[in-house]
């Protein structure tokens, strides 16, 4: 019997925890039950008690359920000992109920205002653009999707992170500033857990941004997110997606993962070639950074049936507020074709402009002053000799970028105080490209003054500064911290000489750019800020990822600059349009120039992309224009 009871009563223990369980109104309604099994009785004997109390039981019970109602007004009854103790009793279990109530209430009100400060509640939004992910990168994506949506009402930008919610919202509140129309949503949980994304609400979402983290694992943390968005949206019907790994290993099983409408981008990749680009020309950096944000210029993809069965080069000239570099036929892209290519029905025409709403057209053939256009051949191009200061995973590709288009009597020098890993690396680097592209290695601290004192700095036509790769454990943006001692170095070399170097600096955190010791137009090359302006630019038109992958490949039609004498006459005055027109005589299409006078002093380094086609200037030697042509 002992074990049947102790057995029973471990039941009633169990099923009253599981009642308990359920949460704070289980709790309340046992409190209740607790309070009625002491009240009544007690009021009932209040009743009972009370030498003024009905004689027939129906008006003695109704007594007692009035007294059990007014609980709480309890507690100055007079008379016999037992009845004032019963007041007293049940104005303390009263006292006792309320404010366990009140207690219950304020804890399941935290409750609920934590789970919704932690970001668990499901988006309601349509059209919204969804981040997955959280690095460098995020300050920069959400900034330029802020700045694209400023006109539109009702825009949505959903993030979501394995980071707290308040945190998350705090750190994009302080970088990117006000958000304008734009609601910024956080979300806070792993982006790999199917169940988790669905709290962004990817199904009505306009596009989904799958950023990299600052960590080594982070291509495959990109497939597995890639693989959860697909496990959250089974079937077709799925957002355009957009995402970046680092390394190329990767992009094939990214794109699986993405699907057939997924754009994947190779960060290192695109940013070595942007830095060889800029190496080569400098300046070329400020042109990219404008094309690309969208505080400035775009690229916009436009039809025009007035222009089909014209050759291209009428194109150049029909709209004097935009620029036009190429077409789109059946979904390819083909910048600066030749000037004699018909434009045929269908055909999109690639323009840079302001706006969507800029890109209007009028003749502007009137406004060219062949007179004043240059006549000569181009400037030939000479062989190049290239400087890399420091070694990381992205040096050997920005050799391969160099490779591709070397000049005869080229060389590049590299400067590196790695490791055995290194040296083999660089070893592999010079034995792959042969004699095509010399390759040099110099064992040496680039933080050290005497390693750059024993260079001739000054002989070189680019010096390339390369931060390391961070070790495990250490910040993503470590590498910074050598590259500014470096940067340092080489500012008192050139104060030394009174000659300024032709420097190019890659960093990883955008805010050391103010701290780089560093001309105003020096090319810097923020590798996590490029990346995220790209995103946002595809995001925005996914039919753009295929322009830029032409824009900045090796072997392609690039953006580069030119003297401008080669396309009007030194000191002479004129427009735009003029120097359109030649280089479309070059086979080359002009979108802006670089004010030599104004490169030190105008806030945008003189850099002007898209001036108008009727604008005059006077044009000097040190100028140049900036055109989409082969290198």
């Amino acid at each position: 019997m002992a074990q049947r009871s102790t057995a029973w009563g471990d039941r009633v223990r169990y099923w009253f925890d599981s009642t308990l369980a359920r949460g704070a109104s289980a709790l309340v309604g046992w409190m209740a039950l607790l309070c009625l099994a002491v009240v009544v009785p007690a009021s009932a004997l209040v009743v009972w008690t009370d030498p003024h109390a009905p004689e027939s039981l129906p008006d003695r019970l109704a007594q007692v359920w009035r007294l059990t109602g007014e609980t709480l007004r309890l507690g100055g009854a007079t008379g016999t000992p037992l009845r004032v103790t019963m007041s007293v009793l049940l104005a303390l279990v009263a006292l006792l109920y309320v404010s366990t109530l009140v207690g219950l209430i304020t804890t399941a009100l935290t409750e609920r205002l934590t789970a919704l400060r932690r970001g668990r509640s499901t988006v309601l939004e349509q059209g919204h653009v969804v981040v997955l992910g959280w690095s460098e990168q995020v300050f920069t994506v959400v900034g330029e999707l802020v700045a694209a949506n400023d006109n539109q009402r009702r825009a949505a930008v959903a993030v979501l992170a394995d980071r707290d919610k308040t945190a998350m919202e705090e750190a994009l509140s302080t970088k990117v500033g006000p958000m304008g129309r734009t609601r910024l949503i956080c979300r806070s949980g792993p982006t790999t857990d199917p169940s988790v994304l669905t709290l962004t609400s990817p199904a009505t979402a306009g596009v989904v941004l799958v950023l990299p983290r600052d960590e080594p694992d982070a291509d495959a943390e990109v497939v597995k997110t890639l693989l959860a968005l697909r496990a959250a949206l089974p079937g077709e019907g799925r957002p355009p997606v957009v995402a970046a790994v680092r390394d190329d290993r990767y992009r094939l099983a990214a794109s699986l993962a993405a699907g057939p409408g997924g754009i994947v981008l190779e960060s290192d990749t695109v940013t070595a070639r942007l830095i060889v680009q800029a190496a080569r020309r400098p300046g070329l950096s400020l042109v990219h950074q404008e094309l690309l944000d969208f505080a400035g210029d775009e690229f916009y993809l436009v039809a025009e049936p007035a222009l089909t069965g014209r050759p291209f080069g009428d194109a150049l000239l029909s709209y004097p507020t935009s620029s036009v570099v190429g077409i789109v036929r059946g979904g390819t892209p083909v910048l600066n074709p030749p000037p004699h290519t018909p434009l045929v029905e269908d055909d999109l025409l690639v323009v840079i402009s302001r706006d969507d709403d800029t890109v209007w057209p009028a003749d502007c053939a009137d406004s060219v002053e062949k007179a004043a256009m240059a006549s000569g051949p181009a400037t030939p191009a000479r062989p190049e000799r290239v400087l890399l200061l420091g070694w990381n995973r992205r040096a050997p590709l920005m050799v391969d970028q160099l490779r591709r288009r070397a000049r005869p009597g080229s060389a590049v020098d590299v400067v590196a105080d790695g490791g055995e890993a290194t040296v083999r690396q660089v070893s592999e680097a010079g034995a792959h490209h042969g004699t095509d592209l010399p390759l040099t290695l110099h064992r040496g601290d680039v933080t050290r003054p005497e390693t750059l004192q024993g260079l001739d700095v000054h002989s070189y036509d680019s010096v390339i500064v390369l931060g390391q790769d961070p070790a495990p454990g250490q910040p993503p943006d470590e590498p910074d911290n050598r590259t500014l001692v470096t940067l340092l170095l080489l500012r008192r070399l050139e104060e030394a000489s009174g000659r300024e170097l032709p420097v190019v600096t890659e960093l990883v955190d955008d805010r050391n750019r103010a701290l780089a010791p560093l001309g105003p137009g020096a090319d810097v090359i923020i590798s996590g800020k490029l990346i995220g302006l790209l995103m946002a630019q595809i995001s925005q038109n996914r039919h753009l990822a295929a322009v830029f992958e032409e824009l900045f490949s090796a072997d392609g039609t690039g953006i580069r600059l030119r003297p401008a004498g080669d396309y009007v006459l030194p000191g002479c005055e004129t427009t735009f349009a003029t120097v359109v027109a030649a280089a479309r005589q070059r086979g080359e299409c002009a979108i802006g120039y670089r004010s030599h006078d104004d490169a030190s002093t105008s806030p945008d380094y003189g850099v002007r992309i898209n001036p108008p086609k009727t604008g005059r200037r006077r044009w000097t030697t040190g100028d140049e224009v900036i055109v989409v042509g082969e290198d």
